[in-house]
């Protein structure tokens, strides 16, 4: 039975858990996106996005209560000063997992765990592509502005 389980330990005891989760939402944050197993992604999901949630108000409590999760002021600092700001409108879903495959050594299913504002490919940032449009007439070119000019000067003459 699984009563009362409500998330993965991920084979650890607490203390190995919390200092791995804490070690890889600290590179998550500085690297805006991390490759590890999808079990793992998963948990770093749930420990990673309260904390940014947190970071959206910078308050000195809110400072403090992310720095006993994360233990790196380095993280800290970059999660309130750079991270914040962008996801500032973002209601929640500030990360997203991507299935990768499975792992060579030992077939373990593999992701990766993005900060999503920081992804350009599915989200290009103020680079809108002009969009252009085919005329019906199927010309290649525009022969009728070469053919003006001529007629023009014949005119005049």
């Amino acid at each position: 039975m699984r009563h009362g389980k409500k998330f993965n330990h991920l084979g650890r005891k607490t203390a190995h858990r919390k200092a791995m989760l804490a070690n890889m939402a600290c590179s998550l944050i500085e690297h805006k996106r991390i490759n590890t197993t999808v079990a793992k992604a998963k948990a770093l999901k749930q420990f990673v996005e309260p904390l940014v949630t947190k970071s959206k108000e910078d308050t000195t409590h809110n400072r403090r209560v992310v720095f006993s999760k994360l233990r790196q002021k380095d993280a800290v600092a970059e999660l309130f000063r750079e991270v914040a700001p962008k996801v500032g409108d973002r209601p929640g879903g500030y990360t997203r997992i991507i299935k990768l495959g499975n792992r060579l050594g030992d077939n373990a299913d593999m992701a990766m765990i993005e900060l999503v504002d920081y992804n350009d490919t599915y989200n290009p940032s103020g680079t809108a592509k002009k969009k252009t449009r085919r005329s019906r007439r199927g010309g290649g070119s525009k022969p009728t502005a070469a053919a003006a000019k001529p007629e023009a000067s014949n005119e005049e003459e």
